[in-house]
């Protein structure tokens, strides 16, 4: 009877030991996995291109995004965009987002990048990974022309009230100035709100502008005057993403063999373009 006991306790000992031994078999396996997902979550190159696509945010702002005829968008920003998706072997796609909620939209998930003639200011590189800079840029005052002996300075300016982007370097300066302001949706349409009379001017991009007011455009009784800053655009995406390093690869690339002249060429931005 004792042996019998002893051969019993001896059998679930090894047994418990088998138990053990698998259990912890089984626990560096899966915690080698765990660490495997985890450091592809951690990579939106993979990210992106495991679902095919890079996602841009973006606003209707020519001549860096906006729609042809056809609803293709188009622009400086979004054929960069394009091409540099093709460099990742996905294809870009195009949301449309409120610029006010854009790190929201990115930090969400909803966008992979924001893409759309960003100016890199202080709020904008502390809540986001941004690219090197690509160009040059300006904030700019736009009134009618019949006006615009009047309002050649910005401190002559103090009187009017002026449309700007919800969220943009536009209203920035409007508040740094103490201009009186109204915010509005985009760019786009604070140009509208000057050309109907709801607002006295608009401040806007200056590669914006130099495309969108004057002779020959659809706001000819526009015009832009006094300019309020000098700005450098970049490209953002999340803290962290391993996309803003291969962005700025393909920057140099398209810069060393003459690809973003050339684009830069077709949205006459090219003298905006940072070497």
């Amino acid at each position: 009877m004792k042996k019998i006991i002893a051969l019993a306790l001896a059998l679930l000992m090894v047994g418990a030991v088998l138990v053990a031994c698998g259990g912890s078999q089984t626990t560096t396996a899966d915690a080698t996995k765990d660490s495997a997902q985890t450091a592809a979550k951690g990579s939106d190159l993979e990210a992106v291109q495991a679902k095919g696509k890079l996602i841009v945010g973006i606003t209707d702002f020519e001549p860096m995004d906006y729609q042809d005829e056809s609803g293709k968008w188009i622009g400086f920003d979004a054929d960069m965009a394009a091409a540099f998706a093709e460099s990742l072997g996905v294809k870009a796609e195009f949301v449309e987002i409120d610029w006010d909620n854009k790190v929201l939209e990115l930090d969400g998930g909803t966008i992979d990048c924001v893409w759309n003639g960003m100016t890199l200011t202080d709020e904008v590189t502390s809540a986001m990974s941004c690219s090197d800079p690509y160009c040059n840029n300006a904030q700019v005052v736009v009134v009618n022309k019949n006006v615009a002996d009047k309002y050649a300075q910005a401190d002559a300016c103090k009187e009017l009230n002026f449309a700007v982007e919800s969220g943009s370097a536009g209203q920035e300066q409007a508040t740094a100035y103490g201009f009186k302001f109204t915010e509005v949706k985009d760019q786009a349409t604070a140009l509208m709100e000057v050309a109907s009379g709801a607002c006295d001017a608009a401040i806007i991009d200056s590669l914006m502008a130099a495309a969108m007011v004057g002779e020959g455009t659809g706001y000819e009784q526009l015009t832009y005057t006094a300019s309020l800053n000098s700005e450098e655009y970049g490209v953002g995406f999340r803290k962290g993403s391993d996309l803003t390093a291969k962005l700025n690869e393909f920057f140099a690339a398209a810069k060393a063999d003459g690809s973003m002249e050339k684009v830069a060429e077709t949205y006459k931005v090219q003298a905006a373009l940072i070497k």
